[in-house]
């Protein structure tokens, strides 16, 4: 499992708790990888969304430009818990390597 399926699983499990926009998705994600360019995220967004595991839609309007929200999809759903089921395997080969 690379950074990009950890941020996949980080994106997926942030979606499965409740919709956001976009910029409220990156500040969250900036949180635990502050490192990870803005554009990478956007363009995993984007990905997820044309594989169906994310879907996209306008939210109310603000004092700015319309966000665009992202939503989980039954697909997402199942992708989440393949990419977690991936990350608890990994997580648990390590311990048994006496890697923490």
């Amino acid at each position: 499992m690379l950074k990009k399926d950890i941020i996949e699983l980080c994106l997926l499990h942030i979606l499965s708790k409740e919709d956001l926009y976009g910029y409220e998705i990156l500040r969250r994600i900036h949180e635990c990888f502050p490192n990870t360019q803005e554009s990478g995220i956007y363009a995993l967004l984007r990905g997820l969304c044309k594989d169906g595991y994310t879907k996209q839609y306008e939210g109310h309007i603000s004092d700015g430009p319309k966000r665009k929200y992202y939503h989980i999809t039954k697909a997402g759903q199942m992708k989440y818990k393949i990419l977690l089921d991936e990350w608890y395997h990994l997580r648990d080969t390590l311990a048994t390597m006496g890697l923490k």
